[in-house]
């Protein structure tokens, strides 16, 4: 392909600058581009599905960013252009638009959203009924599109069908998806007063000003939930708060801040786009990253003893620890990226393994029972039903997840790879980095490793770990390092730079 659509492959997803207003910043997901692409999907949706594309019913939804309402209108239009019925769902989140499938019976669905980038950004985010597409998809869509973009300009014939015009209905999905969200806090909690099981828990949500807004007013209030000490609830889509990302530090002090003012049991964080999410106990300490896979991995494995958890490969050994000696069930680290997780715990159970969780220390987490779909407010209502639960018992999440080892430091470097075959040269110096670490004393390489080179350091040598890789994207290679002394990253970082230090691909 042209530069011009494969700089629009973000891996399982397609993504650009479609608004001005950064400098240096030069619009790339035009209008003109949304168009083609949304047409080349019904190409590719109708051979996959068979269906003739006026046979097609396609769902289109979009995040807060300020491009999303005009990207929205031109995408609906191309499908209704090409016969195709279209269910206009508005701000929706990105989980719902999945869902669209399933309650809906919609043979595909369009997001548009860019997840947790900034405003001028944006993306369009395809689902089936089989779940969100793969890289090779995204491939074959921009393939598709290139070639109808040069039919387009050239004024020759394509395989678009030219008659009548799919009709547009607008649909307020957004209210059934919050719906199911209640009942499954209903059936969860099973309180005395069965129709607001949270009466008296006082929940903070932070949306950033996303679109996660609706989780306050449309599930957790009609519920009996005390939600007034919640932020930045209504969409605007330049973000004028805080970046809506659980993993971003200003968002998360943001929503420890507003637990810790207004006095909540609990706290909950959404990304743009809702696929991802995080959690603040009563004492405005984060449930994140490690504590949160902890939580999830507790939550999914009640019911499925001895059961396998899926996460990305920078989790820690204290939550390895916690997942296999408290919990009893077997932790497998996988590659980062939220759908090589998903995939990973999908090719498990369809392998016999009792695999009920796929999780990313992102906040990506998707569960078995949940279709595999990383729906960050999936996972916030069970950690409230869990917390609903506990509280019965007399007993907080943080009770939950007290054995729960933690380390006193991290840290993350990231290397930039100045050789034009990025790829490659990563690889090699992964390799490099083996052979190196099976002579250096105190280093012992991790016999889980499925994603670059993990190594563990004794107490002499940092007493921690660290991680080098190559990003699933980018020329980047990101070192990760934990300790669990005071300084002792300081120590970690000093050996592994000596080896840096014989790679002249890499730089800071």
């Amino acid at each position: 392909m042209e530069e011009k659509w494969s700089r629009l492959k973000s891996g399982t997803d397609i993504r650009g600058v479609a608004t001005e207003g950064v400098p240096g910043e030069d619009v790339t997901l035009t209008l003109d581009i949304c168009e083609t692409i949304t047409q080349a999907f019904v190409l590719w949706l109708s051979g996959r599905t068979g269906k003739a594309p006026e046979e097609l019913v396609v769902s289109v939804g979009r995040d807060s960013r300020i491009s999303g309402p005009a990207i929205a209108e031109v995408a609906a239009k191309a499908l209704s252009g090409c016969g195709v019925r279209v269910l206009d769902c508005g701000l929706a989140s990105t989980p719902s638009m999945f869902m669209t499938t399933v309650d809906l019976s919609c043979d595909g669905a369009l997001q548009i959203t860019a997840s947790h980038h900034p405003f001028n950004r944006n993306g369009l985010k395809f689902f089936t009924r089989e779940g969100g597409l793969e890289s090779e998809d995204i491939t074959e869509l921009l393939q598709i599109s290139e070639r109808l973009s040069e039919l387009f300009e050239k004024g020759g014939e394509t395989s678009l069908p030219q008659g009548k015009k799919g009709e547009i209905v607008p649909t307020d999905y957004m209210t059934d998806y919050a719906a199911r969200l209640r009942s499954e806090i209903k059936k969860g909690v099973n309180a005395e007063d069965y129709d607001h099981p949270l009466r008296g828990f006082k929940i903070a949500v932070d949306a950033g000003n996303g679109a996660g807004g609706f989780y306050a007013d449309k599930v957790l209030a009609p519920l009996g939930a005390d939600t007034s000490g919640s932020r930045y609830l209504d969409p605007d889509g330049m973000f004028p708060n805080h970046i809506p990302n659980p993993e971003n530090k200003a968002a998360m002090d943001s929503i420890c801040e507003a637990v810790l003012e207004s006095g909540s049991d609990l706290g909950v964080i959404f990304d743009t786009d809702v696929d991802r999410g995080g959690a603040v106990d009563s004492k405005g300490n984060e449930i994140n990253r490690n504590r949160l896979v902890a939580v999830a991995s507790a939550i999914a494995l009640e019911g499925n003893e001895g059961g396998t958890i899926v996460t990305d490969s920078i989790t820690s050994d204290g939550l390895k620890e916690f997942i296999e000696k408290t919990l009893g069930g077997k932790h497998h680290r996988f590659k980062r990226g939220y759908k090589n997780v998903i995939n990973e715990a999908i090719r498990l159970n369809n392998e016999g393994v009792n695999c009920p969780l796929a999780i990313e220390t992102s906040g990506h987490a998707a569960m078995r029972e949940n279709y595999f779909l990383d729906d960050g407010a999936y996972l916030c209502t069970r950690i409230i039903i869990k917390a609903a639960q506990l509280r019965k018992e007399g007993k907080t999440l943080e009770d939950f997840i007290s054995s729960l080892k933690e380390a006193r430091e991290e840290r993350e470097v990231r290397y930039k790879i100045t050789e034009h075959d990025f790829r490659a040269y990563g690889e090699s110096v992964i390799a490099k980095l083996e052979d190196y670490a099976k002579k250096q004393e105190g280093w012992t390489l991790a016999d889980d490793s499925r994603e670059g080179v993990r190594v563990s350091l004794d107490k002499d040598h940092g007493n921690g770990w660290f991680l080098l890789r190559l990003s699933v994207h980018d020329p980047i290679m990101p070192l990760n390092v934990e300790s669990n002394d005071e300084g002792g990253a300081d120590v970690i970082l000093s050996q592994v730079g000596e080896f840096i230090k014989t790679c002249s691909g890499l730089t800071l």
